[in-house]
């Protein structure tokens, strides 16, 4: 008779590699995470390719953006403060594939999301992100938003 330990061990071991090779969480090895878990405030907006907000313009059609932070600097969680500075936090964010942000289980939930807001990373560098929000906002009136962000 076989001893099924060999087996157990191999199991074990492939399960444990598949779990942790498929780990997009904050503190995995991912350039990105490392360079993503700041506080950003935004620079330039753009909703549907318009600029709506440029920083320190006199005559920005969005001057609430001012007061827009974006805060991963404490993983798992994170804030979001939007435009008209209602402050939602999250209860963990993600990377996936180094190119999609997704914060989940805000709370309040903002309108039309489900507790869950993604976006798309156009760019990265050790002191901006610009990210394009996927789905539309009801916020801006359905219109799809790119935030240039910078560290604060």
């Amino acid at each position: 008779m076989k001893k099924p330990f060999p087996v157990i061990v191999y199991s074990v071991l492939l399960l444990t590699g598949l779990f942790y090779g498929c780990n997009d969480h904050v503190g995995s090895t991912s350039p990105v995470l490392a360079r993503i878990a700041k506080k950003f405030t935004v620079r330039l907006v753009e909703e549907n390719n318009v600029i709506v907000y440029t920083k320190g313009a006199p005559n920005n059609i969005r001057p609430g953006y001012v007061q827009f932070l974006l805060d991963l600097s404490t993983p798992p969680g994170a804030t979001l403060r939007e435009f008209d500075a209602n402050t939602f936090m999250a209860l963990k964010w993600i990377v996936l594939n180094d190119n999609r942000l997704i914060l989940q289980g805000l709370t309040p939930q903002p309108s039309g999301t489900n507790g869950t807001v993604e976006f798309t990373i156009n760019s990265l560098t050790d002191t901006e992100l610009v990210i394009t929000r996927v789905s539309a906002s009801d916020k801006t009136g359905g219109l799809i938003v790119k935030y240039t962000l910078t560290t604060q």
